[in-house]
């Protein structure tokens, strides 16, 4: 016998911004209040405000050309126990998790330029996930929270 579940999120959130510098504190306002309806610790609310941003701030400098609008959305799924954040653009394809990790071995004029913020979103998360679905960039985070 085969007994399906389906499990509904606790909590579903949305927020659209565009590619531009001062939507970060939009963001971050954003964040703040999942956070509370998650009733996450600050520490787990650190770590996800810390990944995301980084995440998006990365799309708002690279993703687009110089000069072209774009937005971002950031979808928030969550079961209480686990939070699921993907950011999602329309810009130039990028893979960060193909990215090599940063070398924090080597001093600052050792290392290659880039990295730090990835390898930050990765110390913060427990998966992070990457596709290209439909002309789109779609990268799934996923930390424990409960």
């Amino acid at each position: 016998m085969v007994i399906s579940q389906i499990q509904q999120s606790m909590l579903t959130e949305t927020l659209v911004i565009k590619n531009e510098v001062h939507e970060v504190k939009r963001l971050s306002a954003f964040l703040k209040s999942v956070s509370q309806q998650l009733d996450v610790s600050t520490s787990v609310a650190n770590q996800l405000r810390l990944a995301v941003e980084e995440a998006v701030v990365n799309v708002i400098d690279y993703a687009y050309p110089i000069g072209t609008e774009g937005d971002i959305n950031i979808r928030v799924l969550s079961d209480g126990k686990t939070v699921r954040i993907q950011i999602i653009d329309k810009g130039q394809a990028f893979d960060p998790t193909a990215m090599q990790r940063a070398d924090t071995t080597l001093s600052a004029e050792e290392r290659n330029i880039g990295g730090l913020g990835i390898l930050l979103v990765r110390e913060q998360m427990d998966s992070m996930n990457y596709e290209r679905t439909d002309g789109k960039n779609v990268l799934t985070l996923i930390k424990k929270i409960k």
